[in-house]
């Protein structure tokens, strides 16, 4: 498996990647195939950590981190995820987000905010936010929305979360 930042000519593919990959999930609006499109577009986008998974030559997963802020202070997001049905329990979205994580640490992000599985996040060290101090935004289960610390020497953040405006909260 190959794990890369995505180029402009796998758009397509990776449009197709994430709806594939969320027709049958459990929380879904359907739509997160054209947010990652909007996403592209905004200031929040950040190409370093939109990454693709290959595997047997196509793609397989697809990860995208944008910013956001927890007060005044920069975050990631980590929005969406996602894996073909058929590659899915093979540890693409677990290395997807390693490699994140990895890339972010690197450039000085010291958080990443996830709305997702209370049961697979965890294991990527994610906690409910509310552990950091972030504000759970109205709506939102404190179970589903976590956090974690991306590096040792990133300073405390505080508050309310602003996501970017492509995603409508």
């Amino acid at each position: 498996m190959i794990i890369r930042q995505e180029r402009e000519k796998d758009h397509d593919e990776v449009y197709s990647v994430v709806k594939r990959a969320f027709e049958n999930a459990e929380h879904s609006d359907g739509n997160e195939q054209d947010l990652v499109n909007e996403l592209r577009k905004g200031s929040a986008f950040v190409p370093e950590l939109s990454l693709v998974a290959e595997k047997d030559g196509r793609l397989a997963g697809y990860i995208l981190f944008t910013e956001g802020k927890v007060g005044s202070d920069r975050v990631l997001v980590l929005a969406p995820l996602a894996v073909l049905p058929e590659y899915q329990k093979q540890g693409i979205g677990t290395a997807l987000i390693k490699e994140g994580h990895k890339i972010a640490g690197q450039m000085e992000y010291g958080y990443s905010i996830v709305l997702g599985s209370e049961t697979y996040y965890p294991r990527m060290g994610y906690v409910p936010a509310s552990v950091f101090g972030i504000e759970i935004p109205y709506g939102m289960s404190e179970n589903n929305f976590m956090a974690v610390k991306l590096r040792d020497d990133a300073k405390a953040v505080r508050g309310a979360v602003t996501y970017a405006e492509e995603f409508g909260i």
